[in-house]
């Protein structure tokens, strides 16, 4: 025992001087990146992460922003007669320290997946009674993100387990992502702001609009909590995965509204154009990464069409119109409905007393000003979306 935690003391030190970082730094912007589990789930090994972190440069999608590689369930080896976690060394024969160094060499940065329970989802070993071995461990390794799921659970408490794993992370000196994948069962985010930069609010998605849209409506009453350094989380991207384009578009722009963190699941070694157009897209990832931080708001509904804003950085906004239905709405905008004042963010619209440039995300056009109403056509499971900028 007093080996470990000299261990644990030498690392500390070493690992707080080599970084200089601060980690109250992470999660500013929501996560950037990719993970393992909607498109590979088990099947994972080195061969396939090394392939991802080198298409991550290669489609560009590093140069957009994402940064996270991130290894979901079944990595996993034994632990080794300390109590270590290892790495399964048929899979990863090369060990975890060599794909972080990778990922590092690209200038991207690898993540990692455990459990707060006595057992993974995937029945590997997880970390209840090992936080802080195996926060030292993927400190070692060079880990920059943790996502610690909810599996195997019972008679765990979420608060006091979550909070343990995250001292075990500040006490390696490393800054390390934590991502709660609690799944929104004991509310965290009422209590998870304190020590993780985001927290999930939901089940896991599926590959189905309905899911995207379950998830979505999961998300009413907890923008007030979302902010810079802690973030909601509707879980990951099934962008690529087999939906409609017309869906995809839907899914990645409500995520974007939501300041979701952006966390693809797709291959991205081997994807349409029409999918990299949709996690590629500049425009529509600016509202995400707004440094303002301010989740989006659904301030009205009519029939199947939704209307969210979104205040931005510089007095912009976004605006979307989602059709949650399956045929084509026409609806004729009529700007002064949308009239109001944010509660949360004390911004205001002001259409009454100003003029806004319009400009489609998705089409990259600009569509004149909010001085006219404007006619439109929302395709079936499809949005519209614009930056709404105020003329000088």
């Amino acid at each position: 025992m007093k080996k470990f935690f000299a261990l644990v003391s030498f690392f500390c030190c070493l690992t707080m001087a080599a970084m200089g970082q601060n980690p109250e730094k992470l999660g500013a912007t929501p996560a950037m990146g990719w993970n393992s589990w909607n498109k590979f789930n088990c099947q994972i090994n080195q061969q396939l992460i090394h392939e991802i972190i080198d298409a991550m440069v290669s489609t560009g999608l590093k140069d957009v922003g994402y940064q996270y590689v991130n290894l979901d369930d079944a990595w996993h080896g034994p632990r080794d007669k300390d109590g270590f976690i290892q790495a399964d060394s048929k899979r990863f024969s090369s060990g975890i320290k060599a794909l972080s160094d990778y990922a590092h060499s690209k200038g991207l940065k690898l993540g990692i997946y455990t459990c707060a329970g006595s057992r993974t989802c995937a029945n590997y070993p997880a970390s209840l009674g090992h936080e802080y071995q195996d926060a030292l461990q993927y400190s070692r390794w060079g880990i920059d993100y943790i996502k610690e799921d909810w599996c195997n659970t019972e008679n765990v408490n979420a608060k006091g387990a979550y909070g343990l794993m995250a001292d075990a992370i500040k006490q390696t000196g490393r800054p390390m992502y934590f991502s709660l994948c609690e799944w929104g069962t004991n509310k965290p985010w009422l209590w998870a702001g304190k020590f993780a930069q985001s927290w999930r609010t939901t089940g896991d998605i599926q590959n189905n609009f309905n899911s995207v849209l379950s998830n979505l409506d999961q998300q009413e009453g907890l923008r007030k909590y979302a902010g810079p350094g802690h973030w909601n989380d509707p879980d990951m991207l099934e962008v690529g995965n087999g939906m409609p384009v017309n869906e995809d578009r839907a899914h990645f722009s409500m995520w974007c509204m939501l300041a979701a963190p952006l966390i693809l699941g797709n291959d991205i070694r081997h994807m349409s154009k029409e999918t990299a157009g949709i996690i590629m897209n500049k425009d529509v990832i600016a509202v995400d990464q707004d440094k303002l931080g301010i989740e989006g708001l659904k301030y009205s509904k009519e029939n199947n069409l939704e209307f969210w804003f979104k205040p931005l950085e510089g007095g912009d906004w976004a605006f979307c119109i989602l059709n949650r239905g399956t045929e084509p709405a026409k609806y004729v905008i009529n700007w002064q409905k949308f009239n109001f004042t944010d509660d949360l963010s004390k911004l205001a619209t002001n259409f009454n007393q100003m003029t806004y440039s319009i400009r489609n995300l998705w089409t990259k056009k600009n569509e004149g000003t909010s001085k006219k109403i404007k006619k439109v056509i929302i395709p079936g499971h499809d949005v519209l979306m614009y930056r709404l900028t105020p003329k000088k």
